[in-house]
């Protein structure tokens, strides 16, 4: 049975780094990789209908925008690695989501990429920070 690999993807540098180190990894070990981006919505608990169904229609066209802005990109750059690449877009808690899909892949390990520190990372948390201290597999945070 062979490995699979989530990565945490932003579109960011910091990301981009941890795809380009996952991929050296699981080049070397015969590993899929499953690139996940993970779109942030904070909860309302208390909407109308008419909002729901607005705040659900925004939803999808946000889906879409992350698939072909950011994941669409991304997937034509990695097809010419030769790795088995699927990608999964969700909205949520980025660590949340990282893991679940973790979970639910079977994956081995979990790439990051590490976005810097900071006041707010200090009193916060940052999602490296709670990433490294929940996640169901070991985790590699990419500088």
């Amino acid at each position: 049975m062979s490995s699979k690999y989530v990565i945490g993807y932003d579109g960011s540098a910091e990301s981009a780094r941890a795809v380009e180190f996952a991929i050296e990894q699981a080049k070397a070990s015969g590993a899929a990789i499953i690139v996940a981006h993970v779109l942030e919505w904070s909860p309302y608990s208390f909407l109308t209908p008419e909002e729901i169904e607005e705040r659900h229609a925004r939803r999808k066209d946000e889906l879409a925008r992350a698939e072909k802005a950011v994941i669409e990109p991304l997937v034509k750059k990695l097809d010419a690695s030769g790795l088995k690449v699927e990608t999964v877009i969700k909205y949520g808690n980025v660590t949340d989501i990282l893991c679940s899909v973790a979970k639910d892949s079977g994956a081995s390990q979990i790439f990051i990429g590490r976005t810097g520190g900071g006041i707010a990372a200090r009193v916060f948390g940052s999602v490296a920070g709670t990433l490294a201290q929940s996640a169901p597999v070991p985790c590699t945070i990419v500088p």
